[in-house]
């Protein structure tokens, strides 16, 4: 959520007053986040979220966009984008690509505690059953195809110890890939980022997901790994939180219940979603791209956790 592209207050309010949504009253970039330009647009009508795409194209935003529209008409709390006369969700501001969606009530729960994040997962679980008669289908764009061809340009950046890390666990995750387990993984429409700065909250009561530009089709327990790789880790040293992994973990199967090959490939997936984020930090904090705000991620925040989920796998059985 950076700014890469400039928008005027007079490019907003254009857009505004064709998606029907009120006189433009103020207009503010949002900082964080590393992969679109966002916006806080407030009109007399509501407060809303301008985003222009910098890497996602016309061809595959629709997927994002429609999957939100998907998800919001089930009773799922994630911004609905925003439609034109002509019911169009996707449009254009300075010639990239374009949405606006309600803002979300709430703030992030940037300190959870196990109640926090049974409400994650118990409402992650929601949302996968409720993408299953989603019929756009998409890849994870971040998905193990990417990371083979993201690992050889990061490697010169790195030092032996962590050449060697990452060259093993990216070999592991090819070998997991092609077993039977693997295959027989419930799969669907996925979020694949729900950090806790991408989930809403007012005190205790979950009250919306966002940011799905990184969603794909890929693994419901992928998604699941994700979110305890960051809810339920210990932010300054990288270690497990037992409480909160119970937590989230069984409110999610008390919604729908892991199938045998999850509860036997989640220590797996843990390496996965850590792999994932340590590839992408090492790729935006060495190969940046210009922006008028932005703090690229420590990479070495997720290099400490894949470490963890190496030499101390979380079994399923400790958390159910």
């Amino acid at each position: 959520m950076a700014v890469y592209t400039e928008v005027t207050p007079a490019q907003a309010n254009d857009l505004m007053q064709a998606l029907n949504l009120g006189q433009l009253t103020a207009l503010r970039g949002i900082e964080g986040g590393i992969e679109n330009t966002n916006y806080f647009a407030n009109t007399e009508q509501g407060e809303y979220v301008l985003t222009l795409f910098e890497r996602l194209t016309h061809e595959q935003l629709p997927f994002y966009l429609f999957l939100m529209k998907h998800l919001a008409e089930r009773g799922i709390p994630v911004p609905d984008p925003a439609a034109n006369r002509d019911g169009d969700v996707l449009h254009t501001v300075n010639s990239k690509p374009a949405a606006v969606v309600n803002k979300l009530a709430g703030k992030s729960q940037l300190q959870p505690k196990a109640v926090h994040c049974a409400a994650v997962g118990d409402m992650l679980a929601r949302m996968h059953l409720a993408g299953v008669d989603y019929n756009r289908s998409q890849p994870n764009l971040r998905g193990l195809p990417w990371w083979n061809q993201t690992v050889p340009v990061v490697l010169p950046y790195l030092d032996e110890t962590q050449s060697d890390l990452l060259r093993s666990e990216l070999a592991y995750q090819n070998h997991i890939a092609q077993g039977a387990a693997y295959a027989a993984l419930p799969r669907g429409p996925v979020h694949a980022d729900l950090f806790r700065d991408n989930v809403m909250f007012e005190g205790e009561q979950l009250t919306g997901f966002f940011d799905f530009y990184f969603a794909g089709v890929d693994t419901w327990l992928f998604d699941l790994a994700v979110c305890l790789n960051d809810w339920c880790t210990d932010l300054p040293t990288g270690t497990h939180v037992s409480e909160r992994a119970q937590a989230m973990v069984q409110a999610y199967n008390r919604v729908r219940p892991l199938a045998a090959a999850e509860r036997t490939l989640l220590p797996a997936l843990l390496r996965a979603g850590a792999l994932r984020f340590w590839i992408s930090r090492l790729w935006d904090y060495h190969l940046p791209r210009e922006a008028a705000m932005l703090t690229p991620h420590d990479p070495t925040h997720f290099e400490r956790v894949l470490l963890g989920r190496v030499h101390h796998p979380v079994c399923t059985s400790e958390l159910l």
